[in-house]
């Protein structure tokens, strides 16, 4: 059990680094502090007569702080493309009429989102003919959205009626059926 809370805290520590490592390197200042570096470097050149240690000294520094870069950025990259695909999944699983088909489409084939997009460009062309721009398409059948939406409107109607009359409701009497 305290490995798993070891583990956890080193995953949690390294989270925490590559977020603000990579927002601090994102910024305009460190941007700056980059370039002055390098033109600090240039200028210095003739002082060391371009020796093979002053070109060893920036490339050197460069090369470690772009190979330690990628593995930050990527850390990064992937807790915030994680987290944006789990955010996607319950927009989709939270609409009714969208198609669950989508949710965790990430781990589809690039073949079976090809198939996808297909779909999804004849929809467009359908919309550029004049069909009716707030009907709602997915992936299932056409008839299954017309039945949900079916169905919510007549729920929908239902509540507004009682609603807007509730003396009606009240005054009804129950059939005998």
């Amino acid at each position: 059990m305290a490995k798993k809370k070891s583990k956890s805290g080193i995953n949690n520590f390294f989270d925490k680094f590559a977020a603000k490592v990579t927002k601090a390197t994102g910024s305009s200042s460190v941007f700056a502090i980059a370039l002055l570096i390098v033109i600090v470097w240039g200028i210095s050149g003739p002082i060391f007569d371009y020796s093979e240690t002053w070109q060893l000294v920036i490339n050197t520094g460069t090369t470690i702080i772009t190979f330690l870069m990628v593995f930050v950025i990527q850390k990064s990259q992937n807790k915030d493309s994680l987290a944006i695909q789990l955010k996607l999944n319950e927009l989709v699983a939270c609409n009714e009429l969208a198609s669950n088909r989508l949710i965790d489409i990430e781990d589809m084939t690039e073949e079976e989102m090809e198939i996808i997009k297909k779909y999804y460009c004849k929809l467009g062309e359908l919309s550029k003919k004049g069909q009716n721009l707030h009907e709602s398409h997915s992936l299932d059948e056409a008839e299954e959205n017309n039945e949900v939406k079916s169905k919510s409107k007549k729920i929908r109607q239902d509540v507004i009626s009682k609603k807007a009359s509730p003396k009606e409701t009240a005054n009804k009497k129950p059939s005998g059926k």
